[in-house]
């Protein structure tokens, strides 16, 4: 079947006829503080001959049309403005280019030196970030090995981000907790964004929003703005692009992450308006179909999800935009119904349990920007947002396969979220930016476990209640020399259902003393709200009474303290390094007894566990050096090398300074790609087909763990754990290796990309968990996916 299947792709691919193809490019300039529009910019496509450029019009807009097809540079000027280069613009026949371009004011001064914006892809989009903080593109997601078009694996390739769990997309930042991440899209702070997301943790196998969707965007690793809170590790700030206001455009892809169906097009051509759609389903579903399996045994994972914009840029009220996206998941973890020849469970199994889980996730959001003068522009966005996960857990006796019922469980949290955004240019130098994010949310969580003795289930956690996290923030951004910016800021949390507030104080600076190296440093006081499955969780007082032993408890807070180095050694190659310091307090640990147990653990896997009763007494800290070294695409040819080096350690209710379960120590990255274009031997007829061939190599330290004590577990019938040597250990190092290999080709009016992609290409044997098999009575290793051959189809038009 898999070599039908095979057979049948490559039949289906077309080869063109030679033409000499060319597409659209055209966009707007803004100003990059005020949001406002700049006419005159002069934009030219660098190197081209005859030059190839046009000006902007009284609304800043410009059009390039019959641009030939293939990479191409932009440079962007304008009398007072830093120049803009936008570098390796991939243009293709079956999507226009359409490009919002922001350019920098000049700060004059005597003798300052001289700062062009080159380079300009790694350079956030936010303003006020100074350091830790990288602007990113679709086309990465699009091009790194193993990446899967998902923003959350594209991360992983980043110093300071270790991803080495091939089933969940986690964002382990500099030693924290995933679950220390913060999720935001179109300025709103959203849930876990994944399918099978387990209540309150911020990683899963599948991202909903896919890289089709998606504009450039922002991470953030460290000390991150005042407009951002409620997170102690980092931020993912996403942007979704606006869909093609001029044409229609359709997509549809077929790879790993399943099938996809996009759409875009005007709603108004007068107006400017537009609309952007895409819809998935699961692949490993789709796939089971024709009994092919990629190791989940019958653990099969299926979803589906969709995501929308409209966009309104001419309205009596300002430029208006309508967003969402939502999708539902289901997979059953059955262990009652596996092969018992086997030793073994599969990568999806589940030894002595039977699991299934359900979840849904759905955000629609409204956004409206209202320029007040050419320095002055507000933003109003209310979001309402909704997410639950619900499991079904039962105990399989080890011969018989029966099962006993153990744990029903509900989380579902509700949101309703108003934030406004003040921002004011008042001049080259100074900027201000203050706002304030409104969330009312909802919880409705249950959680009971069965009881033999009395038959029944019975809670051991029940909460319906409603309550405000209000944050207010200030920023300011005064640059002194057109080289040198300071970006202090405040930002400050309220929780009104036990009345605790967190002041945090934010502080960035950056030198730049040449023209092409700079100094940064940054300082960060960020806090973030406990899981609420531990917030809110009840135990049973003597007299058939509940209490809410954590309640009362305050943030996690965070100090975070960074200093960064950057040199663009030439035009498309560019050397970083960043030093930092962690130090977190106010952790909940155990407060019933001396134990090894830290909030700052939780995140490593689907469960959010933690003891009944807890106290803001743990501390941790983490430290680490990082270094990038990168060459941009260039001739058809780019590389990413990252490296980690980090330490990561707590102190639970007992005092002893342990590893966190995220230490691995040390990670590295090694990403290559080259682009081998086609040209035809005619004159004229240039770049219609292009071979992509790009590898990703990873090797990182093994995740830690808590060791089985065998003999216990023999004598018990169940996996008994030696929480003494908690997490002194770790798996053997992670190591993998992805090829990505794909054939573009381009048609007079449609694109279309197919290829393969290997990943684990060497088969290494990654250690994913251990378990305790009771019929063997051994201590056994669950390995991560193998080699896994993947095709890919993409067609654009």
């Amino acid at each position: 079947m898999k070599f039908r299947l095979i057979l049948f792709f490559l039949l289906f691919v077309n080869f063109l006829t030679a033409q000499d193809f060319t597409q659209t490019i055209r966009g707007t300039v803004v100003d990059k503080a005020s949001g406002m529009s700049i006419p005159g910019a002069n934009v030219i496509i660098s190197n081209s001959n005859p030059l190839i450029g046009t000006t902007t019009d009284m609304d800043g807009k410009f059009r390039l049309e019959k641009v030939k097809i293939g990479r191409i540079d932009l440079k962007v000027s304008y009398i007072g403005y830093n120049d803009a280069f936008l570098y390796n613009l991939q243009l293709n026949t079956g999507k226009e280019l359409v490009l919002s371009v922001e350019m920098e004011e000049k700060v004059e001064a005597m003798n300052e030196v001289v700062v062009s914006a080159k380079v300009e892809k790694m350079e956030p989009i936010n303003k006020m970030a100074t350091i830790s903080a990288r602007g990113f593109t679709v086309d990465e997601t699009e091009q790194y090995a193993g990446a899967r078009s998902d923003v959350g694996r594209m991360a992983s390739n980043y110093a300071g981000v270790v991803g080495n769990n091939d089933a969940r997309n986690d964002i382990v930042i500099r030693g924290n907790s995933p679950s220390g991440l913060l999720w935001r899209l179109e300025g709103v702070d959203i849930p876990n964004p994944n399918h099978f997301a387990a209540f309150g943790t911020t990683g899963g196998p599948i991202c909903m929003l896919k890289n089709s969707m998606l504009s450039n965007s922002d991470f953030y690793t460290s000390a991150f703005p005042a407009e951002f809170g409620n997170a102690l590790s980092g931020v993912f700030d996403l942007k979704m692009r606006k869909g093609n206001n001029e044409q229609h455009e359709f997509m549809a892809q077929f790879g790993f992450n399943g099938l996809e169906l996009g759409a875009e097009g005007p709603v108004s051509r007068k107006n400017g308006s537009s609309y952007l759609l895409d819809y998935s389903y699961s692949a490993l579903d789709f796939f089971s179909k024709f009994n092919i399996e990629f190791g989940t045994g019958i653990a099969i994972p299926k979803y589906q999800d969709m995501a929308f914009k409209l966009n309104f840029p001419k309205t009596p009220v300002g430029q208006v935009s309508l967003f969402g996206f939502g999708g539902f998941s289901n997979i059953a973890l059955q262990d009652s119904k596996k092969d018992t020849t086997k030793q073994k469970i599969d990568f999806y199994g589940s030894e002595g349990w039977d699991i299934i889980n359900y979840s849904a996730t759905g955000v629609v959001g409204l956004t409206d920007n209202y320029i007040l003068n050419s320095k002055t522009y507000i933003r109003l966005t209310v979001a309402e947002i909704y997410h639950d996960f619900k499991v079904q857990k039962d105990s399989v006796t080890p011969y018989t396969l029966n099962t006993v019922p153990y744990e029903r469980s509900l989380f579902a949290e509700q949101k309703t979220i108003l934030n406004f955004l003040f921002n004011k240019k008042l001049n080259a130098s100074h900027i201000i930016r203050s706002g304030i994010n409104t969330t009312w949310i909802h919880n409705n969580l249950t959680d009971s476990l069965f009881f033999p003795a009395y038959d029944k289930f019975r809670k051991v956690l029940w909460y319906n209640g409603t309550t405000c996290l209000l944050q207010p923030y200030f920023e300011w951004q005064y640059k002194i020399l057109n080289n040198l910016t300071f970006t202090p800021g405040l930002h400050y949390q309220y929780l009104f259902y036990n009345n605790t507030g967190s002041l945090e104080p934010r502080l960035g600076i950056k030198w730049s003393f040449s023209p092409t190296q700079s100094l940064s440093a940054g300082y960060g006081m960020h806090s973030q709200i406990m899981p609420a499955s531990a917030f809110y969780r009840q135990v049973e007082l003597p007299g058939g009474t509940y209490a809410k032993p954590n309640d009362k408890l305050g943030f996690l807070r965070s100090s975070q303290f960074v200093i960064g180095y950057d040199w663009n050694v030439s035009e498309y190659r560019r050397l970083k390094a960043e030093i930092y310091y962690q130090k977190i307090t106010n952790v909940p640990v155990d407060a019933a007894k001396k134990s090894y147990f830290s909030v700052l653990n939780l995140g490593a896997n689907f469960e959010l566990w933690s003891p009944d009763s807890l106290k803001s007494t743990g501390t941790g800290n983490n430290y680490g050096l990082e270094l990038t070294f990168e060459q941009f695409i260039h001739k058809g040819y780019y590389f990413l090398l990252t490296t980690s080096i980090y330490d990561s350690k707590y102190k639970g209710s007992d005092g002893i300074e342990r590893n966190t379960v995220f230490n691995g120590n040390f990670a590295a990255n090694l990403l290559l790609g080259k682009e081998i274009v086609f040209k035809s031997k005619k004159v004229n007829l240039k770049r219609q087909k292009s071979l992509i061939i790009n590898l990703k190599s990873t090797y990182s330290g093994g995740q830690r763990y808590v060791p089985i004590d065998l003999n216990e577990s023999i004598s018990q019938q169940y996996t008994v754990y030696n929480y003494n040597n908690a997490y002194a250990d770790k798996y053997t190092p992670y190591s993998r290796t992805d090829l990505k290999i794909s054939f573009k080709m381009n048609g007079k009016k449609f694109t279309v990309e197919q290829g393969m992609e290997l990943m684990n290409m060497f088969n290494q044997k990654n250690i994913y968990n251990q378990y305790f098999n009771k019929r063997t009575k051994e201590v056994y290793y669950t390995y991560q996916l193998g080699r896994t051959f993947m095709l890919q189809y993409k067609i654009t038009f």
